[in-house]
C-alpha cells in the first residue's frame, strides 16, 4: 500500500437487510471500528437505508456510498435515482459492477456516461471493472480491462481523474470460491496503473486509488495490500455484511499502514 494515498474499504451490502437491519449493523460497526485517520471506511447500503443511515453514521469513522445512480440529472425515468439527487448523502457511487453489467445489461458506454454524471455532481465514482472466466482461460484479460477502463475515463479531464477510485474485481472470482492468485492480482492492478499513466501520466497513475474485490476475507488482507502493484484498498461484498469480519478487515488494513 502508498502510504501517501489514504486507504478505502468500501463494504458492498448489495441487495440485503431492511433499513432496520441496515441501521443494526451499523451499530455493531460503529462498536467494534474505531477511528482511523489514514483509513476511510464507506458502506454502500440499499437506496431504501441511505437516507436514514446519513443521519446516524459517525462521520469520523464511516462514509457513504451509493450501488449505483442513474446518469441523467433528472426527469422521466420512473424508479431510476440520479448522481444529483445522491450528492448531499454519499462521497462514492459504485458504477459499472459486475452484476450491474451481467443481470441488468450495463455496456462500456452505460458505464461511461455514470462516470461522467458521478463527476458532475461532485461524487467520487468507484469504477468496478474485470474479466470473466472464460475471458481470462482466452488470454483476453488485459483486453477486457483496457477496454473498460479507458471507455469508463475517456470523457474525463486531468483533474477530474484523481477524484476516480478503481476496484479491480475478476470476475470468476466473485462469489464462487475460486481466489484470485497473488500474482494475478498483481499483474492486473500494475496493467491498470500503466493504462491510466498512458491516459493522464505518472502522476495521476501514483495518485488514483486502485482497490481489489474479490472474495475478501480478514486473513487475506495482509497479502493483498503488501503486493508491489500498490493496492490502496478493498471492495468487499458478502464479508461486509458480517461485523465481525468486515472489522476485521478494516483493522488488518489500519494495521499495514504502520508496517
Amino acid at each position: 500500500m502508498n502510504t501517501a494515498r489514504k486507504s478505502l474499504i468500501v463494504g458492498n451490502w448489495k441487495m440485503n437487510l431492511s433499513a432496520h437491519q441496515a441501521s443494526t449493523l451499523l451499530h455493531r460497526l460503529n462498536e467494534h471500528i474505531e477511528v482511523h485517520h489514514n483509513t476511510e471506511v464507506v458502506l454502500a447500503p440499499s437506496f431504501l437505508a441511505l437516507q436514514p443511515l446519513s443521519v446516524e453514521i459517525d462521520r469520523r469513522k464511516f462514509r457513504l456510498a451509493a450501488q449505483d445512480a442513474f446518469y441523467m440529472d433528472e426527469g422521466a425515468y420512473t424508479g431510476e435515482v440520479s448522481f444529483s439527487m445522491l450528492n448531499d448523502l454519499v462521497h462514492y457511487v459504485i458504477v459499472g459492477h459486475s452484476e450491474r453489467r451481467k443481470y441488468f445489461g450495463e455496456t462500456l458506454e452505460t458505464v461511461r456516461e455514470k462516470v461522467s454524471a458521478a463527476i458532475r455532481n461532485q461524487i467520487s465514482p468507484i469504477i468496478c471493472i474485470g474479466e470473466t472466466f472464460e475471458e481470462r482461460k482466452n488470454g483476453e484479460t488485459k483486453q477486457v480491462l483496457h477496454d473498460q477502463l479507458v471507455s469508463a475515463l475517456s470523457n474525463l479531464t486531468s483533474l477530474d481523474i484523481e477524484k476516480v477510485v478503481i476496484a479491480y474485481e475478476p470476475v470468476w472470482a466473485i462469489g464462487t470460491g475460486v481466489t484470485a492468485k497473488p500474482e494475478q492480482i498483481n499483474d492486473a492492478i500494475t496493467y491498470i496503473r500503466h493504462n491510466i499513466q498512458e491516459l493522464y501520466g505518472p502522476r495521476a497513475s501514483q495518485a488514483v486509488r486502485v482497490l481489489y474485490g474479490a472474495g475478501v476475507e480478514p486473513d487475506y488482507v495482509n497479502d493483498l495490500l503488501k503486493l508491489p502493484c500498490g493496492i490502496d484498498g478493498l471492495l468487499v461484498g458478502g464479508a461486509s455484511l458480517n461485523y465481525h469480519k468486515f472489522a476485521g478487515i478494516v483493522a488488518a488494513a489500519q494495521r499495514r499502514q504502520y508496517e
